[in-house]
């Protein structure tokens, strides 16, 4: 019999006695004192046996390595535990010493049959399911059914499931695991207890990982402790096994310590020093050096694929140091992250960090994706070094906002460009320190027609910028009646000012323009007339008194006849409105279109406007507002 810890952890064997286990295998728990981090479970399955409030079917899901296929055993052997005496009944603590309890334990038992649904998905898998719940089992108090990776059976061996685990016979259990809750179908959701894994953190894995060191008689560092609790990402398999190749790797070099270095070499990781230097020469716009730092880095071993993560991380630390500073004095963190990230987090403003998070996670992708992942790394570092040196969206609207009238225009200059490493950290603010943006000639503007004032862009992707401060007229051309645009008048502008008619009270009402009679109609709350005047009307000819129009494809008929009687309401004299076969000239909507495309255009004519649209691809101009567009 196998000696066991207080957590019900099998011991460590004698040299020799038997083959070598891995540690993920030798230190598997095999009670519920022994799982980590997992306290919810254990107490409503602890409770739930000791009540007698067994559930008919379980089902276990979480992170890889997290402890799930573990837990099912426990359950198991929980379930069918007889004590010492052989008299005992289901226990949330297993003997471990009964013939069910050593049986289970060594996947020797046949009433607890285990299936992996990877391997065996279809219907007939399941039909064997089915067919074996009939009979009683042979010695054990209930056969359990633990099927591993269970979302991956397939659709019609779900359905041939259902019924079986809905009224199964007192006699058996089902206990499922799996790493995509979200494939199960909510049909077999519903009939089983749902139990989420939960991921262990840094901090207890790594005081696992001590421990399982201390037993197996191996010296390791708390940096190299840090690395491999990091890089476990919450499995504590995957830790083990990574514990198993530092210890092997250790053994072999002769000294027998695991120090941090020969984790980082193990795992391609740079080092952390190297890393910080890194993100400061490509935040600070020095190319070169940090093309020469990457280089060096590759040579020695590391992954470029990690080094971008491990930027990410360092990024990630900032942000959140700027955010909540007590972040840094956590006792998790290593030292070189404490004071070089305090210092950092210091000089470097929020933008810049948001700035070098997605370009470095755009980055990741590119990487994996890249026939040459040192090429695509090294692309990313200029494109980031490069990107550093543009200003912020809040500069730049800033310095147009700001920009006299025939000043001289300049490319933008380097924007938050960080101090040397050994200069002394910044005592504050967090905004970034950039260099005086030139500020961009502003050439005179002609007000469009209906529109007074200076333009303002509107960028989609979060850049706004400012735009050249001209507006195209209104534009003059020969309409062509087969080629209507079709536009909805709801989506145009509101409309033009300049030829608002002047109906002040008691006055008269003046109409000199045909857009003054589409403008008068929105004003009176007469919204149908509005929009068929600005969207189906195409103006033949207009003097007051008079109108000649063609009416668009899908006008009405009384189109002419209400137009009239509105304008005799309103003005007090008789309009002649008549209908032509002339061609006519395009429909407002038409032409206000046009006149906000030409002005996107000149707009996107702009450098500092093309400067913002090229440091956020994708980004596009959706808007062109003036001041007082809101003002009503």
């Amino acid at each position: 019999m196998d000696d066991k810890d207080a957590k019900g952890n099998r011991s460590p064997s004698p040299a020799g006695a038997e083959g070598y286990q891995v540690l993920a295998r030798k230190y598997r728990p095999e009670t519920f004192a022994g799982l980590m981090g997992q306290e919810a479970l254990v107490r409503t399955l602890t409770n739930a046996i000791e009540s007698d409030r067994l559930a008919q079917a379980y089902i276990l899901t979480g992170v890889r390595g997290i402890g799930k296929t573990t837990t099912a055993r426990i359950i198991a052997r929980a379930l069918n535990c007889i004590g010492p005496d052989g008299a005992g009944g289901p226990t949330p603590e297993p003997c471990g010493v009964c013939e069910n309890c050593r049986a289970i334990s060594q996947d020797r038992h046949v009433d607890v049959i285990e299936m992996d649904a990877a391997s065996r998905t279809g219907v007939d898998d399941v039909r064997e399911i089915i067919e074996g719940v009939r009979y009683r089992p042979t010695s054990a108090r209930f056969k359990i059914y633990i099927i591993d990776e269970v979302h991956m059976l397939s659709k019609n061996a779900f359905n041939a499931l259902l019924k079986t685990l809905e009224e199964p016979p007192p006699h058996v259990k089902f206990i499922f695991a799996t790493t995509e809750i979200r494939k199960v179908p909510v049909t077999v959701l519903s009939r089983c207890q749902r139990f989420d894994l939960r991921r262990l953190d840094l901090a207890g894995l790594a005081a696992h990982f001590k421990s399982v060191s201390e037993k197996e008689a191996a010296d390791i560092t708390e940096g190299a402790l840090h690395l491999i609790a990091r890089a476990a990402d919450g499995s504590v398999r995957d830790g083990l096994s990574l514990l198993d190749q530092a210890i092997s790797m250790a053994t072999g070099d002769g000294n027998g310590t695991i120090e941090e270095a020969l984790v980082r070499d193990m795992l391609g990781l740079a080092d952390r020093s190297q890393s910080f230097m890194l993100l400061e020469a490509v935040l600070g716009g020095d190319a070169e050096v940090a093309l020469t730092l990457l280089d060096k880095m590759y040579q020695d071993g590391a992954d470029p694929s990690a080094v971008l993560n491990d930027l990410l991380e360092i990024v990630h630390l900032l942000t959140r140091a700027k955010l909540a500073p007590a972040v840094l004095d956590a006792p998790g963190v290593p030292e070189i992250e404490r004071v070089r990230g305090r210092d950092l987090a210091g000089r470097l403003g929020m933008s810049a960090l948001a700035r070098a998070w997605q370009v470095l996670l755009k980055g990741v992708g590119e990487v994996d994706r890249a026939p040459s992942a040192i090429h695509a790394a090294e692309m990313i570092m200029v494109r980031l070094a490069y990107a550093s040196t543009l200003p912020t969206p809040e500069e730049a609207i800033r310095s147009i906002g700001d920009a006299p009238q025939g000043a001289s225009r300049a490319a933008p200059s380097q924007v938050s460009r960080p101090a040397p490493a050994a200069s002394p950290p910044a005592t504050g603010g967090g905004r970034e320190k950039s260099a005086p943006v030139a500020k961009p000639a502003e050439p005179s503007r002609p007000k469009a027609r209906g529109a007074g004032g200076d333009a303002k862009t509107v960028a989609s992707g979060g850049a706004a910028a400012g735009a050249m401060r001209q507006s195209a007229p209104e534009p003059d051309y020969d309409y062509d009646r087969d080629d209507d645009p079709g536009f909805d008048p709801d989506d145009n502008p509101e409309p033009a000012q300049a030829a608002r008619p002047a109906a002040d009270a008691g006055g008269p009402v003046m109409l000199s323009t045909f857009d003054a009679v589409a403008d008068l109609a929105a004003e009176r709350k007469e919204a149908i007339l509005h929009s068929e005047l600005v969207g189906q009307v195409h103006l033949v000819s207009f003097e007051p008194g008079r109108i000649e129009f063609r009416p668009a494809p899908g006008a009405p008929d009384d189109l002419a006849g209400r137009l009239g009687r509105f304008l005799a309401d309103v003005t007090g004299e008789r309009w002649m409105v008549t209908v032509s076969n002339e061609p006519g000239a395009a429909t407002i909507a038409h032409k206000r279109a046009r006149a906000r495309s030409e002005e996107k255009a000149q707009v996107a004519a702009h450098p500092l406007v093309r400067a913002v649209m090229e440091t956020f691809p994708g980004a596009e101009i959706t808007e062109v507002r003036h001041p007082g567009d809101d003002e009503d």
